[in-house]
């Protein structure tokens, strides 16, 4: 009853290798490759893996890499689902005016969020940000509607955008200061207070319009680079794509277990 879940962003691919399609289940290995390299994974990493009975993926990478992906997985005899975001899954509603366009990845992780969220205690709204390449600002209430959310650029896509576009700005990566007195600092604390504040926004619309302070989750490859800078009570999840890829398996594959 192996379950493999794929996270394939924009830089890196994820995996993980579950005993069964369900929360809960045993992890039994996991990796993580850069683009650049996933087409050694058929005889690199899953080599020595027993073959999957199930694969669902979510990835944002495009189709160049899915495919590639997929040719990596011709030395098992299963195919792959892949995730498409739709108005309803796994008990979440989707707000979006075109549903099918909000990003897999993005549909994954508030599946993943809310239903963490209910292991926890009673519903409530929250606020799940994903920071990576790109970062996402996701508002869901108690109902499990998600409302909609915030798209900006990761830490790398703001200093490489001001450097193209801002003379003599070619500066190493700095610390995050309340007061930077030099340009490298400057870059970094300005990044990592957009994040903060676009998150601290949305917080207080959430609450405004629910009636209740949301519940924050952050997770995503540079989720930890946030961590110190946030002015909101927040929870930091590694893998949350994964946490939504075994709730969304639970109810695909649920006739095979």
């Amino acid at each position: 009853m192996g379950f493999l879940a794929l996270d394939i962003g924009n830089t890196r691919l994820k995996w993980a290798l579950y005993a069964a399609p369900h929360p809960g289940a045993e992890l039994l290995a996991e990796g993580a490759e850069f683009l650049e390299n996933i087409d050694k994974l058929a005889e690199g990493p899953w080599s020595g893996l027993e073959a999957p009975q199930h694969i669902l993926g979510c990835v944002v990478a495009g189709d160049a890499v899915k495919r590639r992906v997929q040719e990596q997985m011709e030395i098992w005899d299963v195919t792959p689902q892949w995730v498409v975001s739709s108005e309803s899954e796994a008990g979440l509603r989707n707000g979006y005016d075109h549903p099918t366009r909000l990003g897999a990845d993005r549909w994954v992780a508030i599946i993943g969020g809310y239903h963490r969220m209910l292991s926890q205690g009673a519903p409530r709204p929250m606020v799940i940000v994903m920071v990576g390449t790109a970062v996402t600002v996701e508002a869901i209430d108690p109902d499990g509607k998600f409302l909609g959310g915030l798209i900006l650029p990761g830490h790398g896509i703001m200093l490489r955008a001001l450097e193209s576009g801002t003379a003599g700005l070619h500066v190493p990566t700095g610390e995050v200061r309340k007061f930077p007195t030099n340009t490298s600092d400057a870059l970094t604390s300005g990044g990592t207070f957009a994040i903060a504040g676009a998150v601290e926004r949305m917080v207080q619309h959430v609450a405004a319009h629910c009636g209740a302070a949301p519940k924050c989750i952050m997770t995503g490859g540079a989720g930890w680079k946030m961590a110190p800078s946030m002015s909101v009570p927040f929870e930091l999840v590694d893998n949350l794509i994964f946490e939504g890829l075994l709730q969304m398996a639970q109810r695909r594959f649920a006739q095979h277990a």
